[in-house]
């Protein structure tokens, strides 16, 4: 396995020399140069709180450059690539997204693994409905929520299902994780699976309930810069944010795992 520095490295070597070759976004903040020039990062919906961070800090450094971020589920954002969308860089949260991605030619850059996270069991703050496991979550007087089978937290749902023997009767099947929670934040679901950073990341609105089969599905995100990046240079550097120290401090803070 590559080194993060070795790995930037060549991020940052692929992007310049192809540069001389050739939903509804979120900014970071405002441009705050005349110049306007922009990065368009297409990233998982678990990952709006740590990016939107990321994107500040980067900002910060590179005060000409405005970041600009859509977030949503890794399966829609490929289709947005592959239909003709334009951005700069894709973060996914599953490698399977990525590998389709690389296949229909959208990546410049090899991606590289930048954090790893796990489901956990949202619920209500008291947990009204007492669910206190997984196979909790196929009682009849439950309404479950979980992400859709093609997102990659309803795969990752689909697989600790399996590996706890357990089915599941969903009341809703949703296109990101960030609807998942959503359900369970405005009490239209007794729970729903979602990723343990998306329940950290609540401020209270649900609380956690872990469950062992978790750790035998472990999702891994990978990132690169696509092909129809017209700012390759700057978009490897954010990527070189994203995979170094302080990108690592910033997920490990959030409640995600080292690859």
């Amino acid at each position: 396995m590559r080194t993060a520095a070795a790995a930037l490295a060549a991020v940052l070597a692929t992007a310049v020399v192809a540069g001389c070759s050739s939903g509804e976004p979120d900014a970071a903040t405002q441009p705050t140069t005349e110049s306007g020039r922009s990065i368009t990062v297409f990233a998982a919906a678990s990952l709006r709180s740590t990016f939107t961070e990321l994107g500040r800090r980067f900002e910060a450094q590179h005060p000409e450059t405005r970041v600009v971020f859509n977030f949503g589920g890794s399966s829609d954002l490929f289709t947005q690539l592959d239909q003709g969308a334009s951005g700069d860089i894709f973060a996914s949260a599953d490698t399977a997204n990525m590998t389709k991605a690389r296949g229909a030619g959208l990546t410049a850059t090899d991606p590289i693994n930048f954090a790893t996270n796990v489901l956990t069991i949202a619920v209500p703050p008291g947990n009204p409905a007492n669910i206190t496991s997984f196979a909790d979550l196929a009682r009849p007087d439950v309404h479950v929520v979980v992400c859709a089978p093609q997102v990659p937290c309803g795969t990752a749902t689909r697989r600790v299902a399996d590996a706890a023997g357990v089915q599941l009767s969903p009341v809703s099947e949703e296109s990101s994780v960030t609807d998942v929670l959503g359900k369970v934040v405005t009490g239209q679901a007794d729970a729903g699976l979602v990723y343990v950073t998306d329940a950290a990341g609540a401020d209270g609105k649900v609380t956690a309930v872990p469950f062992p089969e978790a750790v035998k599905v472990v999702n891994t995100y990978p990132i690169a810069v696509l092909n129809k990046s017209e700012n390759r240079e700057i978009a490897g550097q954010f990527v070189g944010l994203v995979i170094g120290p302080e990108g690592r401090r910033v997920f490990t803070d959030a409640g995600f795992g080292t690859p």
